[in-house]
């Protein structure tokens, strides 16, 4: 059950942990600015930086990418259930947090495999008092273990939103579409996809650098072309929406991209290059700095 996992003994989250290696989700946690993690995520993170500069920019506009899909699809889709996969570490503006101030009676279920993404669960699972939210210790691998725990949450006879942000270019074509189409096949009609994934198709040599870099620390990385991407969703009997595949900071931009506060100058110097990530206004952004497709589409 979604809440079970939540009660899992401190002791056994911790032992589920290996601060050794590097984890997708804390990687991704540096470059948003968190704290919740290790010198091993601090270390990749830090090596994808040293290979591509204003590779910050992937991260940071994929997560903007998200917050203006999510606002789309509960103020404008009416959407108001949302199963969000391979969530990562509770960060601003998570999906419950953006929907539930558009419509208080959303339903959010998060799901992710990271013991350390479970272990600051409790942080993220606070919901207004006419919506649900709630999360999974799962792993994308496993679609049936998440459909079957979803549904003590998420109601499968009406639309829901299926985010699969950043997620996909960690597991191989073999299990990657299937996967999709499983998660798909189980939505019913009006149900929505959210997807981005990282590509070489935009500025090849940035990218590829970064992913030798996490290869090498042990990470699955499909750099996917955009018909690659496309193929999740013409795969899944799904209609994209405009403007179909674009360039993250491409879809629907509104401008509207939170600007961190700024420290002392004499702070900020003093910082190495990957802590002053988190400082970065990312409206400073060109077409030779994004390598991340995004897309929505609609079943029929």
């Amino acid at each position: 059950m979604p809440g079970d996992a939540l009660s899992q003994d401190p002791a056994e989250l911790r032992r589920r942990i290996d601060s050794s290696k590097a984890h997708p989700a804390r990687v991704y946690d540096v470059f948003l600015g968190g704290k919740d993690h290790y010198p091993a995520d601090l270390d990749a993170a830090a090596a994808g930086l040293a290979a591509n500069p204003r590779g910050y920019l992937d991260v940071r506009h994929n997560r903007d990418f998200l917050r203006r899909a999510v606002t789309t699809l509960a103020g404008e889709d009416g959407i108001r259930q949302f199963l969000d996969i391979g969530t990562g570490l509770p960060t601003a503006e998570n999906v419950h947090q953006i929907a539930q101030r558009i419509a208080p009676d959303s339903r959010v279920v998060y799901v992710d495999n990271d013991p350390v993404v479970l272990a600051h669960a409790r942080a993220l699972l606070t919901s207004g008092p006419e919506g649900r939210t709630d999360y999974i210790d799962a792993d994308l691998k496993q679609p049936a273990r998440i459909l079957e725990q979803a549904a003590e949450v998420i109601d499968f006879d009406r639309p829901v939103a299926l985010c699969l942000v950043a997620i996909l270019h960690f597991v191989e074509d073999d299990q990657a579409y299937p996967i999709v189409r499983e998660l798909v096949d189980a939505l019913p009609a009006g149900s929505r996809l959210v997807l981005s994934h990282l590509t070489d198709d935009l500025n090849p040599e940035n990218v590829r650098a970064v992913q030798r870099t996490y290869t090498e620390r042990g990470f699955t990385f499909v750099l996917r072309s955009r018909d690659d991407v496309e193929r999740f969703f013409t795969e899944s009997g799904l209609k994209l929406a405009d403007p179909g595949i674009v360039p993250v900071h491409h879809w629907r931009p509104d401008h509207a991209a939170p600007v961190p506060d700024q420290p002392e100058e004499s702070y900020l110097a003093a910082l190495d290059d990957i802590e002053k990530v988190r400082y970065k206004d990312i409206n400073d952004v060109t077409d030779a700095d994004i390598n991340v497709y995004g897309g929505l589409g609609t079943k029929a």
